[in-house]
């Protein structure tokens, strides 16, 4: 598998050969492989939605814009896992697709939610705003996370808030653990709620086959599991408060 170059801490990167070129943006652990899994941290859900209850949107941020990027094939086995969960309408909005300006507005949307954002941003600010859940898929360079992603982040404010996020990660030895903690105390200043448990891949350039089969699916399908049961649970409750409470701890 063809790598690039990356920081020590990151390990190499495997190539987009790997798989396909890029995710396709639309609907669509514990364990040797690392997660934050906790047993009995969320309550246990079916794993299909009751005829009476609607699915909810989840919105799959793929962070990475880097030439090379694996992110396309962590992001493909994420979203099936999604679809075939049964209880979420899944939606890849895939960064190296959409047209972000990294040069940010003069007043930021904290202090103006309603500011005006340039004309081609439209079509992402709707499929970000439309979201009930976020997961977020970050490699990990230098100890963070890559600047596409905090600039899609900081081109939003209320979007986010009330909301439940999620995160994967890949990297070399960390799995992408620190991009995954520093993007935990963001999004809580955005007035999301993160949940506890995640998906890791440390030096997943060793777990991936050529093809981008990811060689033993037990622990993070088992880690992707706990992770959509809490996203679920969250984003079920706070759908409900958002809409028959809205949510007003942005306007201070």
């Amino acid at each position: 598998m063809p790598v690039e170059n990356q920081s020590v801490e990151s390990g190499p990167v495997g190539s987009r050969s790997v798989g396909s070129g890029s995710v396709g943006s639309g609907s669509v652990g514990s364990g040797s492989v690392g997660s934050g899994s906790v047993e009995n941290e969320s309550p246990a859900n079916p794993n299909t939605s009751p005829a009476n209850e609607p699915k909810l949107n989840l919105a799959v941020l793929v962070g990475s814009v880097r030439e090379g990027r694996f992110a396309p094939v962590v992001a493909r086995w994420f979203a099936e896992l999604a679809e075939q969960d049964g209880r979420f309408t899944v939606e890849v909005i895939d960064l190296a697709e959409e047209p972000l300006p990294l040069a940010l507005p003069p007043v930021p949307p904290a202090v103006d939610p309603e500011m005006p954002r340039p004309a081609q941003m439209a079509e992402l600010t709707r499929r970000i705003a439309a979201a009930d859940a976020y997961v977020v898929l970050t490699p990990e360079y230098n100890r963070s996370f890559p600047a596409s992603l905090k600039a899609a982040i900081d081109w939003y404010y209320t979007e986010w808030a009330a909301k439940p996020i999620g995160f994967v990660g890949y990297s070399g030895a960390t799995g992408g653990v620190l991009a995954i903690e520093q993007l935990r105390q963001i999004f809580g200043e955005l007035h999301a709620h993160t949940v506890r448990d995640y998906v890791s891949f440390p030096r997943y350039y060793e777990l991936f086959d050529a093809d981008g089969t990811l060689k033993d699916p037990t622990g993070p399908a088992r880690d992707a599991q706990a992770l959509l049961d809490q996203l679920h649970w969250w984003g079920a409750l706070l759908h409900t408060a958002r809409h028959e409470n809205p949510y007003a701890g942005t306007a201070h």
